[in-house]
């Protein structure tokens, strides 16, 4: 795997109100001011994590709404197909701006780039487009996202006071650059334990498209290799998690084995109330969503702004403005500060047997 993978700007990161206007673009460059401002955005599934349709959606239309700007937000459900053909009828609609979250980089690129010869900008939203053609990528910190996944994992078998524990690698998508990034983030933590014989690594697997029916069957695959002996597992995202709590459930083994998560999902909130899962990586969706909308309506409206970032493409060279945000740890201790943001519910979390376990983490 390639270190560095995506080289982050050295500006810090901003904060919304810092995106600055430069000038409106002249009517024949994409999202002209000559054209009816109309926003569309494609979502990648529903199955891989709930974010994208209890969040995603719900934020962008919300910023699209408040600013008077007309906007189609549709789902492919993993279809590369429906992916493509959603892009075109969106096109064919009458977008200005064309904001997507790629299933994976091909297809992804070929959507970008009909976009662009008609006149559309283009926006790559939490995943970047590898050789793409977007006018900006916005996303978190995505190595950081990694690296806080793998020092969660050593935090949890040290409070454990487990000895050389036998770690296994639950990966996102091998299509998904995300997903290389989050191991990028991991590895940096991990890899030095392994060679330096402090930890055992027993397995290193991809699940293809983050599908979480195929990650409890490849975690329940790794657990029999290992003869049930496997102390951690580094989980890419809360979904891969909850998959191999299932198994662990099966054998008896669920809150003995710490399991990281990313996108603090209810459930996964739930499970480390329980103790059956280390922690999680929040992403504070609602930035995410705030910083895209506000570049796809400037856009819309014809006008280019500054981000003060950038990120290179490595297959290309290209230098992309960007917006990268930080992520956030979460433990049973700070479940709480997802609630507080607004991100999830007490309702949610905090029902039936949870109740009490809510009440023990100081969620009132």
């Amino acid at each position: 795997m390639r270190k560095g993978f995506l080289a982050v700007g050295t500006v810090g990161l901003l904060a919304l109100g810092s995106l600055t206007a430069c000038g409106d673009d002249s009517s024949n460059e994409p999202g002209g001011s000559d054209k009816t401002p109309k926003i569309g955005v494609i979502l990648p599934d529903s199955k891989s994590s709930v974010r994208w349709e209890s969040a995603d959606r719900k934020f962008l239309k919300e910023a699209f709404d408040a600013a008077g700007v007309e906007s189609d937000i549709q789902n492919a459900q993993g279809d590369k197909n429906a992916f493509q053909t959603i892009a075109d009828q969106m096109i064919t609609s009458g977008v200005t701006v064309l904001m997507i979250v790629n299933l994976d980089s091909g297809t992804g690129k070929a959507v970008l780039d009909k976009a662009k010869s008609q006149g559309v900008a283009t926006i790559d939203y939490d995943r970047l487009t590898l050789g793409g053609s977007a006018e900006y990528y916005v996303s978190f910190d995505n190595v950081a996202v990694g690296k806080l996944q793998g020092e969660g994992l050593v935090k949890c078998l040290t409070d454990a006071k487990v000895e050389k524990p036998a770690i296994a690698y639950l990966n996102g998508s091998p299509t998904d650059n995300n997903a290389t990034l989050f191991k990028e983030g991991y590895d940096s933590v991990l890899k030095p334990k392994f060679d330096a014989g402090e930890y055992t690594q027993v397995a290193d697997d991809s699940v293809p498209d983050w599908d979480n029916a195929q990650a409890a069957t490849i975690f329940e695959q790794q657990l029999t290799k290992a003869s049930g002996k496997i102390d951690g597992v580094l989980s890419a995202n809360d979904g891969l998690g909850n998959a191999a709590i299932s198994v662990l459930k099966k054998n008896n083994l669920n809150g003995k084995v710490p399991v990281t998560g990313q996108d603090a999902d209810p459930q996964a909130l739930q499970n480390i109330l329980a103790g059956d899962q280390c922690m999680t990586v929040y992403k504070a969706v609602k930035k995410e969503a705030d910083a895209a909308a506000e570049l796809a309506i400037g856009l819309a409206k014809g006008q280019r702004k500054e981000t003060g970032q950038t990120v290179k493409d490595p297959d290309t060279g290209r230098d992309v403005p960007s917006v990268l945000l930080t992520p956030a740890a979460i433990y049973k201790e700070n479940v709480k500060d997802v609630i507080a943001d607004g991100y999830v519910t007490k309702d949610q979390i905090c029902k039936d047997e949870f109740a009490k376990l809510c009440t023990d983490a100081g969620i009132s």
